[in-house]
């Protein structure tokens, strides 16, 4: 389907979706369709990692929707470094990052905003249901949950999955994150953070079908090691390194209930 402009441009979109893509020609048109027709004020900013297919000159295409912007790495730097590259144009009061593969069911948008339009949380994390039909590779979901294990260890929360790429947070935090992962380290990097920031994160359950390696999956052993480093790192950071959430000037999170009066005034009626 060829991109359509929109009409009227939402000068503060409600949500900014990053999505990050490399070599993703042909899954990238259906997920971006999918993505604008969610009903909710939001902006998508796609950005191409190097790609070395056809997935610059469809997301140029896309580009041409006035929800839409596309940027480019002229070589591949890794998912870390095009979500930081997307968050330098995000302009939505709170982020979401969404792969470019179709793994995840974008269906999913509403059980995952819906704790932020509430006013219940200001984190949301789409937690993956692991079974035989869904995981390719049974070491790939216990090193996921290894990873997340320790997660739960160092910071003394109780997540389920912590390497999802379903993350719905304040812009505000992103910010103040100052983020450094150039490759999928960006997830445990993300949480580290969040957690030290004094976020707490709500978990809902969210579709999922992974792709085998031969599909294109690209994440590998060595990512799991790299994700454990990072945790580790985080969590002994010296303070002043992440400033604590309230203490943020102009940056730290809005309360839930300032985030739930922007979320309601954004969402689009279909009535």
């Amino acid at each position: 389907m060829s991109p359509q402009p929109a009409a009227v441009r939402d000068e503060s979109p409600f949500l900014s979706v990053l999505i990050p893509a490399l070599n993703e020609e042909a899954t990238i048109d259906a997920v971006v369709e999918a993505v604008l027709a969610v009903p909710v004020s939001l902006e998508v900013i796609l950005i191409d990692d190097g790609s070395t297919d056809g997935t610059w000159g469809r997301m140029q295409r896309w580009a041409r929707h006035d929800r839409v912007a596309a940027l480019r790495h002229g070589e591949q730097r890794g998912k870390g470094a095009a979500i930081r590259t997307a968050l330098t144009r995000a302009c939505g009061s709170v982020i979401l990052v969404q792969d470019a593969d179709m793994e995840y069911d974008i269906n999913d948008y509403p059980r995952l905003l819906d704790p932020i339009i509430k006013g219940r949380a200001q984190v949301v994390y789409g937690t993956r249901v692991f079974a035989s039909h869904t995981a390719h590779s049974y070491w790939y979901v216990m090193g996921n949950k290894g990873v997340t294990t320790a997660a739960n260890l160092l910071f003394n929360v109780y997540l389920s999955d912590i390497e999802t790429a379903y993350k719905v947070f304040p812009r505000e935090a992103a910010l103040a994150m100052n983020l450094e992962a150039k490759g999928f380290e960006i997830d445990p990097e993300i949480t580290a953070k969040l957690l030290r920031m004094g976020y707490r994160i709500h978990e809902v359950p969210v579709d999922y079908v992974a792709r085998s390696r031969e599909e294109g999956k690209k994440i590998r052993p060595s990512d799991g090691v790299k994700a454990l480093g990072v945790l580790l790192r985080h969590r002994f950071w010296k303070p002043g390194h992440i400033a604590p959430m309230m203490e943020v000037p102009g940056r730290h999170a809005r309360p839930a209930d300032q985030h739930a009066a922007t979320a309601e005034k954004h969402v689009v009626s279909r009535s």
